[in-house]
């Protein structure tokens, strides 16, 4: 008779595989297969396999999420107590823990993967994946404490097991999360150690050359996040140059970079979304470097690349490092999005530099219309202080002073990124000086004074020393103005720093021009201007012309004088003709919003086409 209930359920187990597999696939006679499995009575081992395909299967196919859970947790219950089941049991708690998390329940997913650790040493592959999971999970939720010590003893363990490829994975997955907690002291270390690892490496080319973009980019990541854009181009030049060597047609797939050793059958990122990647620093480098045409171009191949990758099903990943998915598709989406929200953020602002305030607010309304698609709330909570930051700048861009200021309050309130949280107030302390709220402003510059900034954040530094200039100007201490502009030109000259520079010279003019030194006051505005069209900045450019136009009269020349003032009403006339289209737009009513998720919008249209 047990022979009998064997080959029945065997059968049905093998019928079940044939639906699934079929074309197109028959997931519900799949599904009704693998639950009369059940009335067989098979043995645990089939039984907990069972449930776990069951639990996959509902997961990918259906919206049945209750149920997958159900099917999911009898797996992992059931699969535990069995001796050599690693693949069931382990992928159950993987699946499982996953599931948990994108439900918003991370404190249940945790118990789970950390019963997983212990009871998987002896598997070099469940292992090092499920500590990747968990660190993961912890950085999530911003433990970053608990995430580093987590991939340490992941980098011991690799270590241990002589797999040297996954432990430089984990190495640099701690540099990253150190990198994102700021604790730029510890990172320096350790980003020298795994660089040493890196260029000491005799094992695969693939894998070494893998490991070198991951390195990079890190590397990168370190200097974008001081503002030293100078510094960093030797690295983003090799950077640039080991993402075109992956992307060569001859470089072998993923699984080829793993290797054939269990413990090393890991990815952070796949090399197409390291491709995006790699497109993203160079947008922030050349947003911070003051390149807005460069970045624009930049942006919009890297969405092409998203949208090719999302199309195709590559937005896949089936690695685990601390930054990626260890989860495969719904992972992948996850990351794609990210990317797709970081790159819009960038081009928001790089059309608010340029002028283009009707651009920017469709590229505003993009963002806003993406979280309401964000993987999980935390992953929207987390970019909604970048979006009402952006909406105070196009606020103050728009002269509405009031609406800025709330927005900038609204993020302020929200980020736990300190440096977002210095951003946000350097911008509404101009928003103060503008509004003559004194008593305001010298309560906000203590907090934002250069001194109190955190010593690596070199480009926040240079912008404070640049508003207080701004406001000894504004309060007509012209002598104390100069010294504080001379230390952001120092600074911004050091690293690059396009913008503030231009910025500064511009200023830097006007106070030459109201003290009557009128040869200064051109040394200044003259590079200000010519900067300012490399940019370009349109703002700086109305300024410069305004004040070009007044120096030539001082001089008696009426040419120039006339063609500085020519140049002015193009400027501000292309202005005035673009806030009237943003104020028409439907979007400009997202200036009001500081709570909830986004106000209800028409849908999005595909960006406008970029004025040449």
């Amino acid at each position: 008779m047990a022979s009998t209930q064997d080959a029945w359920y065997i059968s049905l187990l093998g019928l079940a595989e044939h639906f699934r597999t079929s074309n197109p696939p028959d997931i519900k006679s799949c599904i009704q297969c693998l639950q009369a499995v059940f009335n067989f009575k098979p043995p645990q081992r089939v039984e907990a396999r069972t449930h776990l395909q069951l639990g996959n299967i509902l997961l990918t196919h259906t919206k049945n999420i209750d149920l997958a859970r159900t099917h999911l947790e009898q797996s992992w219950c059931l699969s535990q107590t069995i001796n050599g089941f690693d693949d069931v049991k382990f992928e159950a708690a993987s699946v499982l823990a996953e599931l948990f998390e994108q439900q918003g329940q991370p404190t249940h997913s945790k118990p789970i993967l950390r019963k997983a650790i212990e009871l998987s040493q002896h598997s070099v592959y469940w292992h090092c994946r499920l500590i990747f999971q968990l660190a993961q999970i912890h950085a999530t939720e911003r433990e970053y404490e608990v995430a580093s010590s987590l991939l340490g003893v992941g980098v011991d363990y690799a270590q241990i097991s002589n797999a040297g490829y996954t432990r430089v994975l984990f190495l640099l997955s701690r540099v990253m999360l150190l990198l994102i907690d700021k604790k730029i002291q510890e990172v320096l270390p350790l980003l020298n150690q795994a660089g040493h690892l890196v260029d000491s490496w005799t094992g695969s080319p693939h894998q070494k050359e893998y490991l070198k973009v991951f390195f990079l980019v890190l590397q990168v990541c370190h200097y974008l996040m001081a503002g030293q854009v100078k510094s960093v181009k030797p690295c983003l030049k090799q950077l640039q140059q080991s993402i075109q060597t992956i992307m060569a047609p001859t470089w072998p797939d993923d699984d080829a970079v793993c290797g054939s050793a269990l413990g090393e059958s890991f990815v952070w990122l796949s090399r197409q979304q390291l491709y995006v990647l790699v497109y993203l620093v160079t947008v922030m480098h050349s947003a911070q470097a003051g390149y807005m045409e460069k970045a624009h171009k930049y942006t919009e191949k890297a969405l092409a690349q998203i949208d090719k990758l999302t199309a195709s099903g590559c937005a896949e990943t089936r690695g685990a490092g601390s930054g990626s998915a260890a989860g495969g598709p719904r992972g992948g989406a996850a990351l794609a999005w990210r990317l797709r929200m970081a790159l819009v953020e960038h081009a928001a602002l790089c059309r608010l530099v340029a002028g283009g305030k009707a651009h920017a607010l469709h590229e505003i309304a993009r963002a806003a219309h993406l979280l309401s698609t964000a993987p999980t709330p935390a992953t929207a909570a987390a970019h909604t202080p970048q979006l009402h930051c952006l909406l105070g700048l196009y606020a103050m861009s728009m002269n509405c002073m009031e609406a800025a200021e709330a927005q900038f309050h609204t993020a302020i309130h929200m980020s736990q990124e300190r440096d977002l949280w210095m951003f946000a107030k350097l911008n509404l302390a101009i928003v103060y000086l503008r509004g003559r709220r004194d008593n305001d402003l010298t309560q906000l510059m203590e907090q934002v004074r250069p001194e109190s900034l955190p010593a690596y954040a070199h480009g926040l530094r240079a912008a404070s020393y640049y508003v207080l200039g701004l406001q000894a100007f504004f309060q007509a201490r012209y002598n104390e103005a100069k010294r504080y502009l001379r230390e952001t030109l120092k600074m911004a000259n050091a690293e690059d720093l396009n913008r503030l520079t231009s910025c500064s010279l511009v200023l830097l003019g006007h106070i030459f021009l109201s003290i009557n030194n009128s040869r200064e006051s051109m040394n200044m505005v003259t590079p200000a201007m010519q900067l300012a069209s490399k940019i370009p900045d349109v703002h700086v450019q109305l300024w410069a012309s305004a004040i070009l136009k007044d120096l030539y009269r001082l001089a008696g020349d009426t040419e120039r004088e006339n063609e500085a003032y020519q140049m002015h009403c193009n400027f501000s006339q292309a202005l005035l003709k673009d806030h009237f289209q943003a104020t028409q737009l439907p979007q400009h009513a997202l200036v009001h919003w500081t709570s909830g998720a986004p106000p209800a919008l028409p849908a999005p249209p595909p960006a406008p086409a970029h004025p040449t």
